[in-house]
């Protein structure tokens, strides 16, 4: 089982208190912190143990993680059960966490948006001077915003080379 710290007991409440933060489950944000500070695959009963969460939930919050492709099933030779590690890239794991969170944040409002501005338009015959301009200038930037996004998390690879020109050039902004 993974070793029990004051340092790691803290990372993970701490973890945890975030994940609510950001819309996830605060067990889920426990059990993704534990799997990150675990140098050996767990198993639900490790989890839901050494978290004191039942294992219902434990197995809930795994699934979702999985879902997340944060975290990933292994077989252990000659055990039936499953046991969990998380992802070990962890620009993959920022990828994919960053990807989900496009997709369940910033894409439904971009759509609100979107619908929103078409009703309008709609409503007063295409008039723009009937469209409110802050909604029409958040709807570009909103637009570029998601080119960017898109671009930037479909190509992990180029992401992950124009990461350090960013940090670079923010600096040198300063």
């Amino acid at each position: 089982m993974a070793e029990k710290t004051e340092a790691i007991d803290k990372f993970i409440e701490s973890w945890g208190v975030m994940g609510s933060v950001w819309g996830i489950n605060a067990s889920t944000a426990r059990v993704h912190a534990l799997l990150l500070t675990s140098e050996e695959p767990l198993s639900l009963d490790d989890i839901a143990t050494r978290l004191a969460i039942s294992r219902g939930n434990a197995s809930m919050c795994l699934k979702e993680l999985r879902n997340w492709k944060v975290i990933k099933l292994v077989k252990e030779p000659g055990d039936r059960r499953d046991y969990y590690v998380s992802e070990s890239d962890i620009n993959k794991m920022f990828f994919a966490i960053a990807k989900e969170r496009k997709r369940r944040e910033f894409d439904p409002i971009v759509e609100v948006v979107e619908t929103t501005l078409r009703a309008l338009r709609e409503e007063s015959a295409g008039r723009q001077d009937k469209v409110p301009a802050r909604l029409r200038e958040m709807e570009k930037l909103l637009g570029t915003l998601k080119v960017v996004a898109e671009r930037f998390l479909g190509n992990e690879k180029l992401a992950t080379t124009i990461l350090p020109f960013l940090l670079r050039s923010s600096k040198e902004m300063k």
